[in-house]
This record gives structure tokens, sequence and C-alpha cells, in this order.
């Protein structure tokens, strides 16, 4: 009989203890900033998973009595979000936290606050230390529901706080949120990954796998419909894996079941899938349900066995294609997109066609490409490697220039079709834009009324990335 673990949620005292640090922020702040809201700049970086964290960060800020801002000059409190996934992604948060010594100068109390899956590695946290003297706050990705108190205690002492535990990984439930689109919203069904790619930084950054409870995820997803949030994407390192450990028998395709019969107009999405949990009930599951978008965004990283082995990846080739091919047979218009590496270290030119022939087999709606980028601490970042930067940069031009005539096919055959489209933004010209099932963006002229509404639109011109088209009247 399989154990189950027992659930990691931040204990209900504890969440208590920090919406009282929230009102002494809140009467702090107003000792301080008599006659004025104090506002707060959240840059965030990286994927969703860091949006919805910041939607949560900025929840807990106007809690404690900040406002937005989307000007860093007049901020009070500046915090970045950050993401670890790429050494390019860490050279820019470097960069900018460096050019934030301008905006101390001019305010020597402004607070600046780092966070997310760069500050949870200890030599990133170390390097803020050392060369960064104006940063305030340092947190990791386990105490994001301790923000009140590293905010009340510099408000009083100005002492330095750097928090980085070294935990599995724990769930806040109940946090405010504070959400910038009316139309669209992520919802987190899951946190961390079990799955330790050998490339990958994001289980030691993230810690284990945890579900959230399905009952809590109904609740918020009922209330986002409610508020009239129509295009919701459900978010999860490996969302095929949701629900293991859990004191109840449920799974990602009985989840999105449960989703799909809730009373509405809304689509909802995921991100995102691994290969090797994705399985035939839930390809089945997304065929019979109506809210569920036809699209999957299910990450091949390499073509080739030898290579996938390599990466820890735990498939196949043929398992990949194999599970494609069914998804086809019951989803004929089914958008597919992926992420790939070039240049993992030892690939070689014949690997990588391998990569080229499987995109080529797929005919992805869109990749997401990447060279390779050792990330310290993973396995990969010690394999030898002889090839250089400038053959990898070749081979990445290569399959960018494949998928970018593939896509400009793909988009081609849908010319002349009517899809249904939610209605997510104009701009000053009166150009509607919004996204098909397949997350395909579609331009089209119509009046702002129709903003959040779902509508039918016929498509007259296909562009490699977009589509435009026109409003169908009922």
């Amino acid at each position: 009989m399989e154990t189950r673990k027992k659930q990691v949620t931040v204990p209900v005292e504890e969440l208590k203890i920090q919406f009282e640090y929230t009102e002494a922020v809140r009467k702090k702040l107003s000792e301080i900033f008599a006659g004025r809201t104090p506002l707060a700049y959240v840059r965030t970086y990286g994927c969703q998973g860091n949006v919805s964290d910041s939607e949560r960060i900025r929840g807990m800020l106007c809690a404690m009595g900040f406002e937005m801002t989307d000007d860093d000059s007049n901020a009070d409190l500046i915090l970045f979000n950050t993401c670890a996934i790429r050494e390019h992604a860490e050279d820019r948060v470097f960069g900018n936290v460096g050019a934030l010594k301008h905006n101390k100068r001019r305010n020597r109390d402004l607070i600046i606050a780092l966070c997310g899956c760069m500050m949870q590695q200890p030599h990133i946290a170390e390097k803020i230390k050392k060369s960064f003297p104006y940063v305030d706050l340092v947190f990791g990705t386990h105490v994001i529901h301790k923000l009140p108190e590293y905010i009340f205690s510099l408000l009083n002492d100005r002492n330095r706080i750097f928090s980085i535990p070294d935990e599995e990984g724990v769930i806040a439930e109940g946090l405010p949120t504070y959400r910038d689109s009316g139309v669209k919203a992520w919802l987190p069904i899951m946190y961390g990954c079990n799955n330790f790619c050998s490339y990958c930084i994001v289980p030691y950054v993230r810690g284990r796998e945890r579900s959230r409870e399905s009952k809590l995820i109904i609740e918020e997803f009922k209330e986002l419909v409610k508020q009239g949030y129509k295009d919701i994407t459900l978010l999860g390192q490996n969302v095929n894996s949701y629900g293991k450990g859990l004191d109840e028998d449920i799974d990602f395709a009985r989840l999105l079941r449960q989703i799909n019969d809730i009373e509405g107009e809304f689509i909802v999405r995921f991100m995102t899938s691994h290969p090797k949990d994705c399985t035939r009930e839930l390809l089945e599951t997304m065929a019979q349900c109506d809210k569920v978008a036809k699209h999957i965004h299910l990450p091949f990283q390499s073509g080739n066995d030898r290579v996938l082995a390599a990466m820890n990846r735990s498939y196949t080739r043929e398992k990949y294609l194999s599970l494609i091919d069914y998804a086809y047979e019951l989803m004929p218009d089914l958008s597919v997109t992926s992420d790939v590496i070039v240049g993992f270290p030892g690939e070689t030119e014949e690997e990588f066609e391998d990569t080229l022939s499987l995109i080529e087999r797929v005919r992805f709606t869109s990749l997401f490409t990447f060279i390779f980028s050792a990330r310290k601490g993973t396995p990969a970042a010690e394999m030898e490697d002889k090839y250089t930067l400038r053959e990898k940069t070749a081979r990445f031009k290569r399959l960018t220039d494949a998928q970018e005539k593939i896509a400009g096919e793909r988009n081609a055959e849908m010319c002349g079709k009517t899809v249904r489209v939610l209605a997510e933004e104009i701009d000053d010209k009166g150009n509607v834009s919004g996204r098909t099932q397949g997350n395909v963006i579609i331009i089209f002229p119509a009046d702002k009324n129709i903003i959040g509404q779902f509508c039918n639109v016929r498509i007259t011109e296909c562009r490699t990335w977009i589509l435009k088209g026109e409003l169908v009247q009922d």
C-alpha cells in the first residue's frame, strides 16, 4: 500500500502572525509617510510561476499600505523577483541591481529587496551581500509569506536581512493577491519539482513537488470566474504530477474534469507538462472537456535518445512521438508548443539532426529555444563539452529558421477559418488582440466594449507569428 506524504502547508498560526505584522507595517508607514501613500515597484523576471508569486507579493504590499507604481524612480520600495533558469537572466538582474544604487543615493530611506529563484542559491546571495551593500533584503522562494515580518524589521532597525532557508518547500494558502489583468489569471496548483533534469536548477531552488488541495484550487478558480476572469492558466513545474502526496484520490486529469464542470464562460490552460508523466488519460480529458484549450506545452528538449538520457529526462524519442501521435489522433487541430536546448554538453552534429527531424515530424506551433547554459550545482555543469559557442550558435540559427518556416506554414493553413477568441486588449487604433485556443495571437478591428468577451473571428491574413482577422457578427 502506498504511503502518502503529509501535506506541507504553512500553519494558520504562522500566517496569523504575518497578518499581525501586516497591520503593524501599515501603522508604521502611516507615521513615516504622513500625508501620502508610500509607493512600491515590483519587477518580475522569468516564468509564469514567478509572475504568480509577484501577484502575491504585490497583494501583501498593498495590504501593508503600499500603492503600486510602474516607475522605480519615485518608489519607496523596489523589489526584484528573479529568475535562475539561464546565465543571461542572472546577468540582467545583476546589471539592473547595480543601477539601483542611483535610486538609493536619491532616497536613502528606499528599501531595496530581491527574491525568487536566483536568490535561493547561496553563492548568489553571498555575492549580493558583498557586492551590493545598498540591498536591504534578500529572501528565498520558501519564505515569501514572511515578507510583512521582514518589512516591519527594516522599518524599525534597517539592519540588512538575508533569509535563504534550505528547505523542501511549503505552501502558504490565503495570501492576498494583486492581479493586473481583468481577463487573464494565473492559478498555481502545485510547486516544486522532483525530476532533477541534469541541466536544471529548479529542483534546487523551488524544492520538492507539493500539490495544493483540490478543494482550495476549485474554490479559487470559482472566485476568479466570479470576478470576471475568462482565461485561466493552471501552473506547476510539472502539472502532470499533480496530486502525488495528497491525502485525497486525485490526479491532474480528474482535476481538469472538475474545473471543466464549473459553471461559467471561460477557457482553461495549463503549463508545464512533462512527457514522462503525460498520460493517455490526460490527452483524452483534454479532447473531451470543452473548456480546456486544445493546446499543450510539452517540452522535448532533444530529439536524440543519448542526449535525453544524459539530460535525465526519463523518456525516449519514441515515447514522445507516440504521445504526440495519439494527441493529434484525438485532436487533429491541437496546437503543440515545446522547449528545446541546443548545444547540450557533448551533443554531436548527428544528434542535433535528430532534434531537427523531430520538429519537422511534430510541426510545433512555436518553440522556446535555448542554447545550453551551465547552472552551478547541476550535473550538466560538470560535463565535458568539446563544441564551441560559435558552433552551437550556428545550430541554433538552423533550428530557429526551420521552426519559423513551420510556424508560417501552420498559420497559413488557418486562413479563411473562423475561430473563437477572447478579446483581451485594444490599442489606440482600434485593433483588438486575443489568442486562439492554440495560443496564437490574433489581431482584429473592433469596438472597445468587446474586451473581456468571447467572439468569433474570421482569419484573413496569416503571418509567421500572428494572425489577422475580422469580427464575425452573430
